[in-house]
């Protein structure tokens, strides 16, 4: 019983409570606001507390190391999101969660465990499509707009994020690879697109898209963080002193959130 709690129930009810605050930021301050505060470490950080309580912290920080190169992916997901979305929702998902698949199963495949190969390829993804996106097709930021909050949306959001990180732990059964691969699954984006495009339109998912791009860089310290931290200083004072470095990342964007067009 006290196992079936830690794998799956609490990670799944801690998830459910956090993210319904993302579009809920973004709607209030605008795209480029939002889009960076939304990506501040969150279920992440639910993840991978329950994956050093049922595993070890040494597990944790070696499943940790692929997370990165996921994040990457996670970025070129968003990329052909932005680019299809306006043409077809139903296509633009199937087209980008496929991509997904395939990068991340060959992360899995060539087993990236590395936390400097993870990185770099994080870092290529990110300057590729920050510039693409930015320089070339030019997506605009948006300004914030209003919306009505029903039951059923904020439901929706967190069973689908409780379900991808209580599988995520699960997972850490399997390996610590695909552990960490799943612990960054885009279902957060993918539900955050969703309800967008739905009261909003394509141009306002597209724009919140290319600032989550621009500001995942956090998540990506906070996964560095811990990947050093866990065996240092434990769970407890490992978790506090990542999140406080995804902080200061995440005030650095925040203020160059005026360079975004």
């Amino acid at each position: 019983m006290e196992s079936l709690l830690l794998q799956s129930v609490i990670p799944f009810l801690l998830s459910a409570l956090i993210v319904i605050i993302i579009t809920v930021i973004a709607e209030k301050y605008g795209t480029k606001v939002g889009g960076i505060l939304g990506t501040l470490p969150s279920t992440l950080v639910v993840a991978f507390i329950f994956i050093a309580l049922n595993k070890g912290v040494d597990f944790a920080s070696q499943s940790v190391a692929v997370v990165p190169a996921e994040l990457g992916v996670n970025i070129i997901f968003l990329l052909f999101f932005i680019l299809l979305v306006h043409r077809s929702t139903l296509l633009a998902f199937i087209v980008s969660l496929s991509i997904w698949a395939f990068l991340s199963s060959l992360l899995y495949i060539f087993e990236i465990a590395n936390i400097l190969i993870s990185i770099t390829i994080f870092t290529i993804s990110l300057v590729f499509t920050f510039t693409f996106l930015e320089y070339i097709k030019k997506i605009p930021s948006i300004g914030s707009v209003n919306v009505h909050y029903t039951p059923m949306k904020i439901v929706f959001r967190g069973v689908l994020a409780g379900i991808v990180i209580a599988i995520s732990v699960l997972l850490s059964n399997l390996g610590a690879i695909i552990s960490g691969i799943f612990s960054v699954f885009p279902a957060i984006i993918s539900s955050t697109m969703l309800i967008t495009i739905r009261e909003h339109g394509p141009d306002f998912a597209a724009g919140i898209a290319k600032s989550m791009i621009f500001g995942v860089s956090s998540v990506l310290s906070y996964a560095t963080a811990i990947h050093f931290f866990y065996p240092l200083y434990g769970i407890v004072w490992g978790s506090f002193y990542a999140y406080g470095i995804s902080i200061v990342v995440t005030l650095i964007l925040y203020n160059l959130r005026g360079k975004i067009r």
